[in-house]
């Protein structure tokens, strides 16, 4: 196992990590951003109105992702221990 080895799976570990927060993270950011427009128009305040729409929607983008982050995870992770005979030796 070599420095460089370690470095290129750091990397390859961020970005998958990365990669697989993205789409819940963007459906929250973009559902945040409507509540806020709307709380703004409307003049509403209420806190549990910033929370359930964002939580709902992450569950939802979860679900609609959930094939294709499984996929890239048990690719990733396939990778690794088809590697692990040359880390060792």
């Amino acid at each position: 196992m070599t420095e460089s080895w370690v470095l290129g799976f750091a990397k390859e570990a961020i970005e998958l990590t990365l990669l697989l927060s993205a789409p819940m993270l963007g459906f929250g950011l973009v559902t945040g951003v409507m509540v806020s427009i709307f709380q703004a128009v409307t003049s509403i305040q209420e806190m549990t109105l910033t929370f359930i729409p964002k939580i709902v929607m992450v569950f939802l983008a979860l679900l609609l992702f959930l094939p294709w982050l499984l996929q890239s995870l048990l690719s990733f992770t396939t990778r690794i221990f088809h590697q692990i005979p040359y880390i060792i030796g």
